[in-house]
């Protein structure tokens, strides 16, 4: 019975990373709708994207470091009834108003789930099998992030609301699955400058970067499939899934390379290649090629998140958990900031707006694991080495 309670507990763990990116994008496909109930724009009702993510973000520079002290379990089964009551609250929103509020606690809430959810698979699984753990991981975040907007615009065939309903039905079950017990005791005395150190503000950097120019950027290649080809919405839509279904599918095969390779290689390397295909993206004259680069980029990008949550789970920082939240907090940082960052470049030169993300992307991953290899090995002496001169 305990073993498979303990299962249970582990498919839940995996399970976990598919509400968070699926609640923030679920109402991508039913802006229309959540507008025409309410008598607002579909601009306006976009806001709901913003007010979920900006709390999300904001919290977890700290919530990794306050599940420390209070341990992992009660903060995740805490945070999914917590998402399961603020969905119902989207639910059975009376005024555009409540609903926004709404989404600011479904943010906040998520923001107590995903870097937990990282730090425990890091403290139950062994560091050569780690890879593998977070780009199933990885995956599963992926599958959230693809199958929201079709969910989202299914049930709005019916009624929008109910794909609150769906969220807060899974949030439920998920806070009764729980996740695995691990050795590790809550760390009481857990500071936030705990996790604001070197070797977690790197690949915060990254992470900032990477996804700002990877994930961040649909909303451009949107821009150009119509701008340039003449897509609908329907079709635009259609063909962005690309991404997510490609960094769903080889999520789990990057996280075998990391334990292979290492994360420090696979993370130059996704983002070469991601630098790579966003350049194809916004140079090709032929419609197929953007579309087909734009579904690779889903790898190169899964590339570079694997892999940075792997270079901060595989670190000495006792506060792992806190880290990996900063990390995952800049991420989704970048990702507010790309548009802001590439839109005006985009107006100025369709060109600018495509090349300096991808030249970021070569640049700046290569030279900030390269200077953490450096400072690492002033640091950290080699075995069997001599003492530094005195």
């Amino acid at each position: 019975m305990e073993v498979s309670v303990g299962r249970l507990a582990r498919a839940g763990l995996y399970a976990g990373a598919v509400i968070g990116p699926f609640g923030g994008a679920v109402t991508t496909s039913i802006l229309p709708e959540i507008g025409d109930g309410f008598g607002r724009s579909p601009g306006a009702a976009a806001s709901t994207l913003t007010y979920y993510l900006v709390p999300f973000a904001v919290l977890m520079l700290v919530s990794g470091t306050l599940a420390q002290r209070w341990g992992p379990q009660r903060t995740v089964r805490v945070a999914y009834v917590a998402y399961a009551v603020t969905s119902l609250l989207a639910a059975s929103a009376w005024t555009f108003e409540v609903l926004l509020a709404s989404r600011v606690l479904q943010g906040a809430a998520n923001s107590f789930t995903t870097p937990v959810l990282l730090a425990v698979i890091a403290a139950s699984t062994p560091k050569e099998k780690l890879g593998r753990a977070l780009g199933l991981f990885g995956s599963m975040q992926a599958a959230g992030q693809t199958s929201a907007p079709l969910v989202g615009g299914l049930t709005a065939e019916i009624d929008w609301r109910l794909a609150f309903v769906v969220i807060a039905v899974v949030a439920a079950g998920l806070a009764v699955l729980g996740v695995p017990q691990t050795d590790a005791e809550p760390e009481r005395d857990a500071s936030l400058r705990s996790a604001f150190v070197p070797s977690t503000l790197r690949p915060a950097l990254i992470a900032f970067v990477g996804w700002g120019c990877l994930g961040g950027l649909s909303f451009l290649v949107a821009f150009r499939l119509d701008d340039v080809f003449g897509l609908s919405a329907g079709e635009r839509g259609l063909l962005l899934t690309g991404f997510g279904i490609v960094g769903f599918l080889t999520a789990r095969h990057i996280g075998k390379a990391i334990d292979r390779f290492g994360a420090t290689t696979t993370v130059v390397i996704g983002a070469t290649l991601g630098g790579g295909l966003i350049a194809a993206a916004g140079t090709t004259p032929f419609a197929a090629v953007v579309v087909i680069a734009w579904a690779l980029t889903g790898a190169a990008a899964q590339g570079v998140l694997v892999s940075i949550n792997a270079l901060v789970l595989r670190s000495d920082n006792a506060n792992r958990g806190g880290s990996v939240s900063v990390v995952q907090s800049l991420r989704f940082m970048g990702a507010a900031a790309a548009p802001l960052a590439f839109v005006p470049l985009y107006q100025a030169h369709p060109l600018a707006g495509f090349l300096v993300p991808a030249g970021l992307l070569v640049v700046v991953p290569a030279v900030v694991t390269w200077s953490g290899r450096g400072a690492g090995s002033r640091r950290t002496p080699q075995p069997g080495a001599p003492p530094p001169p005195r």
